[in-house]
């Protein structure tokens, strides 16, 4: 995987990653119904796998070809760092547990990670018709309007937010989810717990949430929304402070005035 190509010319590709995720969210609108898909969670699942199916057949060609030589990460839940180069992790539809009960908190995104770096994301939301997008050093933008986290610095003040990474966690990652739940409802305005992470992630950036947490390392929900959060001048590590990476045990994404704070409450559930 080559990854000798530089910074420069990732602004050039994002018009083409743009390109490519809003036609998949075209073909996932048209999917759209107004009622609940499937009764069993075999039945749920499949509807799942056929909406990753039909977003996958209009995404994936134009994005290798985009970034010749690059490599596709093909399990959206799979953590863990990545080998060197140039990757695609890609979440065809995320939050597509909602888009299949008819709900409206879904998008399709898109991130080249270079040696283990977020680089580039597209975050496209097609029943609003918004989409993000963040170029490492060149700031997030929201349909080109630039985005600055939250200015806040009282965590009393917050508004914020975590979720489940997939079905089936251990239950210990269950026991840290409700454990810093409780914590938060202490600490924070308002804590909120719903899926997908990019969803609570965007709004991070956006300075309309003010943290997000998670107990998980399932990449494709957070390099998007931590390349966001970290251009719109957001931190972003692990619980224990130190910078987030693929395959970190936890996340962070925090307006600065309140990391500190959200740290100190959200550090000692081990």
């Amino acid at each position: 995987m080559s990854s000798a190509m530089p910074f420069a010319t990732d602004g050039t590709l994002l018009s083409e990653v743009t390109a490519a995720v809003e036609a998949a969210g075209r073909t996932l609108r048209d999917r759209c119904t107004p009622y609940a898909r499937g009764v069993s969670a075999s039945e749920i699942v499949d509807e799942i796998h056929a909406n990753d199916a039909a977003a996958l057949a209009v995404l994936r060609e134009p994005l290798l070809k985009a970034r010749p030589g690059s490599g596709w990460a093909e399990d959206e839940l799979e953590g863990g760092p990545l080998p060197a180069g140039e990757w695609w992790v890609v979440d065809p539809v995320e939050g597509n547990i909602n888009h299949v009960h008819a709900m409206s908190e879904w998008a399709v995104t898109a991130t080249l990670v270079r040696d283990d770096r977020p680089v580039l994301t597209v975050v496209h939301l097609p029943l609003t018709g918004d989409t993000y997008t963040a170029v490492v050093g060149g700031g997030a933008r929201l349909d080109g309007r630039p985005l600055e986290v939250s200015a806040k610095t009282d965590l009393g003040a917050a508004l914020v937010g975590t979720g489940q990474a997939r079905p089936g966690e251990d239950e210990a990652t269950h026991r840290r989810i409700g454990e810093s739940v409780t914590a938060m409802l202490d600490g924070a305005l308002v804590t909120r717990v719903s899926v997908p992470a990019t969803m609570q992630l965007i709004h991070v950036a956006a300075g309309r949430m003010d943290a997000f947490w998670q107990f998980s390392d399932v990449r494709s929900g957070l390099v998007a929304g931590a390349l966001l959060v970290s251009e719109a001048g957001g931190a972003v590590t692990d619980l224990t402070g130190e910078p987030w990476r693929a395959g970190s045990r936890d996340f962070l994404a925090a307006a600065p005035g309140i990391h500190a704070a959200a740290l100190d409450v959200l550090s000692p559930i081990a």
